[in-house]
């Protein structure tokens, strides 16, 4: 199937379901298929941002203006993970007990106000990844579209491309909590302190990073192409100042370089 009959059939499908709500986050993904269900024809779509202290400020920021942009209705709701242990202990399932906590609270939406379906940005690519999320979707009915009509995370970012999407080329952005290691318990502190990490290395011109937060240790990942933009004065000195500033006693360079997932190569 070509790339342009697979947009057609995702069109198709969504224009079959009339009233949606759309799990958005504003990463390629949800993005894609917010523009794909505002091109479709279909008769109502609604954008459900969960907003919690797992969510970096400046992704919710542009959440907001993405689903502006595409003229869609957009609504915040709350969620609170971090207020069941089963998620907050960060267990290697903690992504289970997130999702269940928004879809759960998307479903109460669509039963009180008809909506028909409720959709989320899984793509083909997620299918062959652990995704324990995954599960609490098929409890609580969500369908997945892009996964449906077969789309790749690459398909995905060349229809975006072509679409004049900002996303296209966006970097993959997960919840602050897959910074802190499984077993580690996730706290607001744990969390703002890997945002202020992240937030401070980005004014070095680092696009893609992530701060894991191991205690009392920051293992910063980047690409090894930027290693020079943070290890050359005056940039190694400012970092380890902050960072200490922040909680952090120990700051180091992951020298195998920026790899998205990296918590899951303990399991």
């Amino acid at each position: 199937m070509t790339l342009d009959e697979k947009f057609d059939k995702l069109k198709n499908r969504l224009r079959q379901m009339d009233r949606v709500i759309i799990a958005f986050s504003g990463g390629v993904d949800s993005t894609f298929l917010l523009k794909a269900a505002s091109m479709s024809g279909l008769g109502e779509v609604l954008a459900v941002t969960g907003q919690s202290e797992s969510m970096p400020e400046e992704e919710f920021s542009f959440s907001k203006e993405m689903a502006g942009s595409l003229n869609v209705g957009h609504r915040i709701i709350r969620t609170n993970e971090l207020g069941n242990s089963s998620y907050s202990t960060n267990p290697p399932d903690r992504c289970y007990y997130c999702k269940k906590e928004l879809f759960s609270k998307l479903k109460q939406i669509a039963e009180k106000e008809d909506y028909h379906f409720i959709l989320d940005g899984t793509n083909s690519d997620d299918a062959k990844d652990r995704r324990p999320g995954r599960r609490a979707a098929h409890e609580e009915g969500v369908e997945s579209p892009l996964l449906d009509a077969g789309l790749s995370k690459d398909e995905i970012r060349e229809l975006s491309k072509a679409l004049g999407l900002p996303t296209w080329n966006k970097p993959a952005t997960p919840c602050l909590s897959s910074r802190i290691p499984y077993g580690q318990k996730i706290t607001v502190e744990a969390l703002e302190k890997v945002s202020k990490a992240e937030a401070f290395i980005r004014q070095y011109g680092i696009t893609e990073l992530r701060v894991r937060n191991h205690s009392e240790v920051a293992r910063i990942e980047i690409h090894p192409d930027d290693f020079h933009k943070l290890t050359a004065d005056p940039a190694r000195n400012e970092i380890v100042k902050y960072f200490r500033s922040i909680g952090f006693k120990y700051i180091t360079l992951d020298l195998q370089g920026f790899r998205s997932g990296s918590g899951n190569e303990i399991l």
